[in-house]
């Protein structure tokens, strides 16, 4: 198994990559759709984000996430608090989910949003999805309806776009057009034959030095 790591600043476009890659026949652990299936309705981990912050739930008892993003983005004390619920929980269920392909040939793709934040070991290269800030927010406002304060909220609580191009295997910069980003991604594809498999332990949390 290659277990190759995909991230991206919100807004450059890492999941539209990721579907590309899907296409090709890469295995998908989706960071983002497992905190989503993990905040579902009635679900233990939605329990105890609401004994921590209170009332964060719609009529339906579905968590209401606009509520959720305006208590912790641009506080960094109750990010942190949102993240010691969600993090340990997504962890689990992506090690599973390697665990699971790790005798195959497949070639898995962790798609995730802060792995540069929360680097994972053992993974065979990082690919990082790039584009100007400035056009990520634009983006963000035309095609999510982002509000821009709090699409620019969201950038500034991940890691900066320096720190994340030092640490890339490889970059794509969706910058361009969708032809210009899928050749790019075949150009990637490829070069993932190249890499070795993934080590013993693969996905977990490498350990911070102190």
């Amino acid at each position: 198994m290659k277990l190759i790591g995909l991230t991206g600043a919100i807004g450059s476009g890492k999941s539209s990559v990721s579907a590309l890659f899907a296409r090709k026949g890469a295995v998908i652990i989706d960071g983002d759709g497992i905190a989503k299936q993990l905040q579902q309705k009635g679900s233990a981990t939605l329990q105890k984000m609401v004994d921590e912050f209170g009332d964060i739930l719609l009529e339906s008892g579905e968590l209401d996430r606009a509520k959720v993003a305006k208590l912790v983005f641009g506080d960094a004390d109750m990010l942190k608090r949102l993240n010691a619920i969600m993090h340990p929980a997504i962890g689990e269920e992506i090690l599973r989910q390697i665990e699971a392909n790790m005798a195959t040939e497949n070639v898995v793709v962790l798609d995730m949003p802060l792995l540069v934040e929360n680097p994972r070991d053992g993974m065979s290269g990082l690919v990082v999805v790039d584009v100007d800030p400035e056009v990520a927010i634009s983006r963000l406002v035309q095609f999510r309806n982002m509000n821009e304060d709090d699409a620019r909220r969201r950038m500034a609580s991940q890691a900066s776009r320096e720190d994340r191009l030092k640490v890339a295997d490889r970059v794509i910069d969706n910058s361009g057009s969708p032809e210009a980003l899928s050749q790019q991604v075949d150009d990637v594809w490829d070069w993932f034959a190249t890499l070795p498999n993934a080590q013993a332990g693969a996905g977990s949390l490498a350990q911070k030095s102190k």
